[in-house]
Protein backbone atom coordinates (compact mmCIF):
# COMPACT_ATOMS: atom_id res chain seq x y z
CA UNK A 1 0.00 0.00 0.00
CA UNK A 2 1.46 3.23 -0.48
CA UNK A 3 2.08 6.15 2.09
CA UNK A 4 0.31 8.58 -0.15
CA UNK A 5 -2.44 8.13 -2.91
CA UNK A 6 -3.73 11.01 -4.38
CA UNK A 7 -6.80 10.30 -6.59
CA UNK A 8 -8.07 12.89 -8.94
CA UNK A 9 -7.50 16.17 -7.24
CA UNK A 10 -9.42 18.93 -8.23
CA UNK A 11 -8.57 22.59 -6.14
CA UNK A 12 -10.26 25.52 -6.88
CA UNK A 13 -10.21 29.21 -6.24
CA UNK A 14 -13.34 31.66 -6.45
CA UNK A 15 -12.41 35.39 -7.14
CA UNK A 16 -13.72 38.53 -8.07
CA UNK A 17 -12.63 37.57 -12.21
CA UNK A 18 -13.92 33.90 -12.42
CA UNK A 19 -12.75 30.16 -10.88
CA UNK A 20 -9.27 29.29 -11.12
CA UNK A 21 -9.02 25.86 -11.68
CA UNK A 22 -5.48 25.67 -10.25
CA UNK A 23 -5.07 21.83 -9.69
CA UNK A 24 -7.02 19.66 -11.74
CA UNK A 25 -8.02 15.76 -12.08
CA UNK A 26 -3.96 14.89 -10.59
CA UNK A 27 -3.59 11.74 -9.68
CA UNK A 28 -0.13 10.29 -7.90
CA UNK A 29 0.94 7.99 -5.04
CA UNK A 30 4.31 7.64 -3.32
CA UNK A 31 5.81 4.63 -1.66
CA UNK A 32 7.72 4.70 1.82
CA UNK A 33 10.99 5.64 1.86
CA UNK A 34 10.44 6.93 -2.06
CA UNK A 35 10.87 10.53 -3.26
CA UNK A 36 8.40 12.08 -5.73
CA UNK A 37 9.92 15.17 -8.00
CA UNK A 38 6.78 17.53 -8.90
CA UNK A 39 8.40 19.82 -11.48
CA UNK A 40 7.02 22.14 -14.40
CA UNK A 41 7.19 25.97 -14.31
CA UNK A 42 5.91 28.68 -12.02
CA UNK A 43 1.84 28.70 -12.10
CA UNK A 44 1.63 25.07 -13.07
CA UNK A 45 -0.13 23.90 -9.55
CA UNK A 46 2.94 22.31 -8.00
CA UNK A 47 2.40 24.27 -4.71
CA UNK A 48 -1.34 24.01 -4.57
CA UNK A 49 -0.92 20.35 -4.68
CA UNK A 50 1.57 19.96 -1.92
CA UNK A 51 -0.64 22.40 0.18
CA UNK A 52 -4.11 20.06 -0.56
CA UNK A 53 -2.57 17.59 0.73
CA UNK A 54 -1.52 19.71 3.66
CA UNK A 55 -4.96 20.71 4.02
CA UNK A 56 -3.58 24.26 4.05
CA UNK A 57 -5.85 25.73 1.04
CA UNK A 58 -7.61 29.14 2.30
CA UNK A 59 -11.51 28.54 2.22
CA UNK A 60 -12.63 31.02 1.07
CA UNK A 61 -11.31 31.50 -1.69
CA UNK A 62 -10.08 28.24 -2.28
CA UNK A 63 -11.90 24.89 -1.89
CA UNK A 64 -10.76 21.09 -2.84
CA UNK A 65 -13.67 20.73 -5.30
CA UNK A 66 -13.15 17.45 -5.53
CA UNK A 67 -10.99 14.32 -5.01
CA UNK A 68 -9.38 11.94 -2.52
CA UNK A 69 -6.44 11.76 -0.30
CA UNK A 70 -5.16 9.12 1.30
CA UNK A 71 -2.44 8.98 3.84
CA UNK A 72 -1.56 5.86 5.48
CA UNK A 73 -4.75 4.30 4.49
CA UNK A 74 -7.16 7.42 6.00
CA UNK A 75 -8.88 9.90 3.76
CA UNK A 76 -7.49 13.19 4.58
CA UNK A 77 -10.38 15.21 3.23
CA UNK A 78 -12.20 13.72 5.79
CA UNK A 79 -10.19 14.71 8.72
CA UNK A 80 -11.32 17.46 10.86
CA UNK A 81 -9.90 21.01 11.22
CA UNK A 82 -8.42 19.57 14.54
CA UNK A 83 -7.20 15.85 13.66
CA UNK A 84 -5.04 17.66 10.51
CA UNK A 85 -3.07 19.51 13.18
CA UNK A 86 -2.39 16.42 14.71
CA UNK A 87 -1.03 14.90 11.56
CA UNK A 88 0.89 18.47 10.19
CA UNK A 89 4.07 18.50 11.65
CA UNK A 90 3.97 15.07 13.62
CA UNK A 91 3.44 12.87 9.77
CA UNK A 92 3.16 15.07 7.39
CA UNK A 93 5.73 18.20 7.10
CA UNK A 94 6.14 20.79 4.83
CA UNK A 95 9.57 23.06 3.82
CA UNK A 96 8.09 26.17 2.44
CA UNK A 97 9.66 27.88 -0.45
CA UNK A 98 10.96 30.93 1.17
CA UNK A 99 12.68 30.33 5.25
CA UNK A 100 12.81 34.13 6.14
CA UNK A 101 9.11 34.47 5.05
CA UNK A 102 7.57 31.12 6.75
CA UNK A 103 9.96 31.68 9.80
CA UNK A 104 8.46 34.56 12.84
CA UNK A 105 11.12 37.28 12.71
CA UNK A 106 10.19 37.92 16.35
CA UNK A 107 10.86 34.53 17.70
CA UNK A 108 14.19 32.97 17.87
CA UNK A 109 14.72 30.01 15.43
CA UNK A 110 14.88 27.73 18.64
CA UNK A 111 11.97 28.88 19.88
CA UNK A 112 9.99 27.93 16.74
CA UNK A 113 11.29 24.51 16.17
CA UNK A 114 10.77 23.76 19.98
CA UNK A 115 7.29 24.38 19.62
CA UNK A 116 6.61 21.92 17.19
CA UNK A 117 8.51 19.57 19.83
CA UNK A 118 6.26 20.88 22.75
CA UNK A 119 2.44 20.36 20.38
CA UNK A 120 3.34 17.09 19.05
CA UNK A 121 5.48 15.34 21.45
CA UNK A 122 4.62 16.92 24.66
CA UNK A 123 8.17 17.51 25.87
CA UNK A 124 9.31 19.98 27.84
CA UNK A 125 10.93 23.01 27.66
CA UNK A 126 14.57 21.57 28.85
CA UNK A 127 14.03 18.53 26.69
CA UNK A 128 13.01 20.21 23.32
CA UNK A 129 15.55 22.64 23.61
CA UNK A 130 17.90 19.08 23.79
CA UNK A 131 16.40 17.79 20.93
CA UNK A 132 16.46 21.03 18.13
CA UNK A 133 20.25 21.40 19.66
CA UNK A 134 21.18 17.99 17.97
CA UNK A 135 19.31 18.36 15.09
CA UNK A 136 20.50 21.94 14.05
CA UNK A 137 23.84 19.68 14.43
CA UNK A 138 22.16 17.47 12.30
CA UNK A 139 21.75 19.42 9.91
CA UNK A 140 24.64 21.02 9.47
CA UNK A 141 24.04 24.26 11.55
CA UNK A 142 27.36 25.42 13.20
CA UNK A 143 27.91 26.46 17.32
CA UNK A 144 24.37 24.96 17.41
CA UNK A 145 24.02 26.37 21.09
CA UNK A 146 24.03 29.65 20.09
CA UNK A 147 22.19 29.48 17.25
CA UNK A 148 19.41 28.42 19.58
CA UNK A 149 18.90 31.95 20.18
CA UNK A 150 19.27 33.52 16.90
CA UNK A 151 16.46 35.56 15.15
CA UNK A 152 15.81 34.88 11.51
CA UNK A 153 17.36 37.91 10.07
CA UNK A 154 20.68 36.99 12.00
CA UNK A 155 21.25 33.73 9.95
CA UNK A 156 22.31 33.66 6.27
CA UNK A 157 19.42 31.86 3.64
CA UNK A 158 21.21 28.81 3.82
CA UNK A 159 21.33 28.65 7.22
CA UNK A 160 17.90 29.57 7.99
CA UNK A 161 16.93 26.64 5.25
CA UNK A 162 18.44 24.08 7.41
CA UNK A 163 16.27 25.48 10.56
CA UNK A 164 13.47 24.85 8.37
CA UNK A 165 14.81 21.23 7.40
CA UNK A 166 15.30 20.82 11.28
CA UNK A 167 11.83 21.76 11.82
CA UNK A 168 10.36 19.48 9.45
CA UNK A 169 12.38 16.89 10.66
CA UNK A 170 11.44 17.34 14.30
CA UNK A 171 9.04 14.60 14.85
CA UNK A 172 10.51 11.96 12.34
CA UNK A 173 7.73 12.40 10.10
CA UNK A 174 6.34 9.74 7.63
CA UNK A 175 6.60 12.49 4.64
CA UNK A 176 8.05 15.39 4.29
CA UNK A 177 7.06 17.66 1.19
CA UNK A 178 10.08 20.18 0.20
CA UNK A 179 8.88 22.90 -1.69
CA UNK A 180 11.81 24.68 -3.76
CA UNK A 181 13.88 23.78 -0.85
CA UNK A 182 16.78 25.36 -3.09
CA UNK A 183 15.57 28.54 -4.30
CA UNK A 184 17.70 31.60 -3.96
CA UNK A 185 21.08 29.93 -2.18
CA UNK A 186 23.92 29.71 -4.33
CA UNK A 187 24.93 26.37 -6.29
CA UNK A 188 26.94 25.40 -2.87
CA UNK A 189 24.30 25.77 -0.44
CA UNK A 190 22.21 23.97 -2.85
CA UNK A 191 24.90 20.80 -3.00
CA UNK A 192 24.36 20.81 0.75
CA UNK A 193 21.27 21.13 1.42
CA UNK A 194 20.33 18.33 -1.56
CA UNK A 195 23.12 16.01 0.22
CA UNK A 196 21.83 16.94 3.74
CA UNK A 197 17.91 15.77 2.57
CA UNK A 198 19.63 12.28 0.69
CA UNK A 199 20.65 11.71 3.82
CA UNK A 200 17.93 12.21 5.46
CA UNK A 201 15.95 10.14 3.79
CA UNK A 202 18.44 7.12 3.94
CA UNK A 203 19.14 7.48 7.54
CA UNK A 204 14.94 7.63 8.49
CA UNK A 205 13.33 6.15 5.35
CA UNK A 206 11.37 9.41 4.91
CA UNK A 207 9.30 9.85 1.73
CA UNK A 208 9.55 12.73 -0.01
CA UNK A 209 7.98 14.92 -2.39
CA UNK A 210 10.50 17.38 -4.03
CA UNK A 211 8.50 20.70 -5.57
CA UNK A 212 10.80 22.44 -8.22
CA UNK A 213 11.46 23.77 -11.55
CA UNK A 214 14.66 22.38 -11.95
CA UNK A 215 14.69 19.89 -13.54
CA UNK A 216 18.53 19.07 -12.87
CA UNK A 217 18.06 18.65 -9.20
CA UNK A 218 15.43 16.26 -9.79
CA UNK A 219 17.75 14.00 -11.38
CA UNK A 220 19.56 13.95 -8.17
CA UNK A 221 17.27 13.49 -6.17
CA UNK A 222 14.32 11.63 -7.18
CA UNK A 223 12.91 7.87 -8.19
CA UNK A 224 9.86 9.57 -9.91
CA UNK A 225 8.93 12.10 -11.68
CA UNK A 226 5.62 13.77 -12.32
CA UNK A 227 5.50 16.72 -14.38
CA UNK A 228 2.90 19.25 -13.98
CA UNK A 229 1.60 21.79 -16.92
CA UNK A 230 -1.85 24.33 -16.23
CA UNK A 231 -2.83 22.44 -13.16
CA UNK A 232 -2.58 18.41 -14.86
CA UNK A 233 0.40 16.11 -14.57
CA UNK A 234 0.97 15.33 -18.23
CA UNK A 235 3.66 13.32 -17.41
CA UNK A 236 4.10 10.55 -14.85
CA UNK A 237 7.40 7.96 -15.01
CA UNK A 238 10.57 6.43 -12.99
CA UNK A 239 13.21 9.25 -13.20
CA UNK A 240 15.90 7.20 -15.28
CA UNK A 241 12.87 6.31 -18.35
CA UNK A 242 11.90 10.47 -17.75
CA UNK A 243 15.51 11.06 -19.58
CA UNK A 244 16.22 8.51 -21.63
CA UNK A 245 12.34 8.28 -23.22
CA UNK A 246 10.19 11.65 -22.34
CA UNK A 247 6.95 11.48 -24.24
CA UNK A 248 5.32 14.97 -23.82
CA UNK A 249 6.85 17.82 -25.97
CA UNK A 250 6.71 20.17 -23.06
CA UNK A 251 9.10 17.47 -20.83
CA UNK A 252 11.14 17.62 -24.02
CA UNK A 253 11.48 21.54 -23.63
CA UNK A 254 12.14 21.63 -20.26
CA UNK A 255 14.98 19.16 -20.93
CA UNK A 256 16.09 20.63 -24.14
CA UNK A 257 16.33 24.19 -22.05
CA UNK A 258 19.25 22.71 -19.33
CA UNK A 259 22.98 23.44 -20.23
CA UNK A 260 24.38 20.06 -20.79
CA UNK A 261 28.31 19.64 -19.89
CA UNK A 262 28.81 16.73 -21.89
CA UNK A 263 28.03 18.19 -24.92
CA UNK A 264 30.24 19.99 -26.95
CA UNK A 265 30.27 24.19 -26.61
CA UNK A 266 28.69 26.02 -29.20
CA UNK A 267 27.61 29.65 -29.41
CA UNK A 268 23.84 28.75 -30.50
CA UNK A 269 21.54 29.87 -27.52
CA UNK A 270 19.77 27.27 -25.69
CA UNK A 271 16.02 26.63 -26.80
CA UNK A 272 13.16 28.27 -24.93
CA UNK A 273 9.63 26.86 -24.49
CA UNK A 274 7.63 29.74 -27.04
CA UNK A 275 5.15 31.82 -24.68
CA UNK A 276 3.74 31.41 -21.34
CA UNK A 277 1.53 29.42 -19.38
CA UNK A 278 -1.81 30.15 -20.30
CA UNK A 279 -4.13 32.50 -17.94
CA UNK A 280 -5.80 30.52 -15.59
CA UNK A 281 -9.43 32.49 -16.19
CA UNK A 282 -8.72 31.61 -20.34
CA UNK A 283 -8.54 27.75 -20.83
CA UNK A 284 -7.34 27.12 -24.20
CA UNK A 285 -9.58 24.63 -25.49
CA UNK A 286 -7.97 20.94 -26.35
CA UNK A 287 -4.60 20.01 -24.73
CA UNK A 288 -3.45 23.30 -22.96
CA UNK A 289 0.03 23.03 -23.79
CA UNK A 290 -1.29 23.37 -27.81
CA UNK A 291 -0.84 26.75 -28.11
CA UNK A 292 3.06 26.83 -27.09
CA UNK A 293 3.68 23.44 -28.77
CA UNK A 294 5.61 22.93 -31.97
CA UNK A 295 4.03 19.15 -32.80
CA UNK A 296 0.55 20.22 -32.20
CA UNK A 297 -2.59 19.52 -35.06
CA UNK A 298 -5.67 20.34 -35.53
CA UNK A 299 -6.86 17.43 -32.78
CA UNK A 300 -5.06 19.03 -30.08
CA UNK A 301 -6.86 22.41 -30.99
CA UNK A 302 -9.68 21.36 -30.39
CA UNK A 303 -9.97 17.73 -27.65
CA UNK A 304 -7.88 17.54 -24.27
CA UNK A 305 -6.01 13.95 -24.50
CA UNK A 306 -6.70 11.38 -21.97
CA UNK A 307 -4.01 10.79 -19.00
CA UNK A 308 -2.85 6.76 -20.43
CA UNK A 309 -0.21 4.32 -20.01
CA UNK A 310 1.77 4.53 -22.96
CA UNK A 311 1.61 0.71 -24.81
CA UNK A 312 4.62 -1.18 -23.91
CA UNK A 313 5.87 0.53 -21.12
CA UNK A 314 5.80 -0.11 -17.38
CA UNK A 315 4.50 3.04 -15.38
CA UNK A 316 5.27 5.60 -18.32
CA UNK A 317 2.12 7.65 -18.32
CA UNK A 318 1.51 10.26 -21.06
CA UNK A 319 -1.15 13.43 -21.75
CA UNK A 320 -1.09 13.86 -25.43
CA UNK A 321 -2.59 12.95 -28.58
CA UNK A 322 1.17 12.27 -30.17
CA UNK A 323 3.60 11.31 -27.86
CA UNK A 324 7.38 12.46 -29.37
CA UNK A 325 9.07 9.56 -31.13
CA UNK A 326 12.48 9.48 -29.52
Amino acid sequence: MSLLEVKNLHTYFHTMDGVTKSVEGVSFSVEKGSTLGLVGESGCGKSVTSLSVMQLVACPPGEIHEGEIFFDGEDLLKKTPEEMRKIRGNDISMIFQEPMTSLNPVFTVGFQVSEVLINHRNMTEEQAKERVISLFKDVGIPDPVRRFDNYPHQMSGGMRQRVMIAMGLACKPKLLIADEPTTALDVTIQAQVLQLMREIKEKTNTAIILITHNLAVVAEMADFIAVMYFGRIVEYTDVKELYKNPKHPYTHGLLNSIPRVDKPKTDVPLPAIPGVVPNPYKSPKGCKFHPRCKFAQEKCRQEEPPYILLPGTKGHFCRCWYPVKN
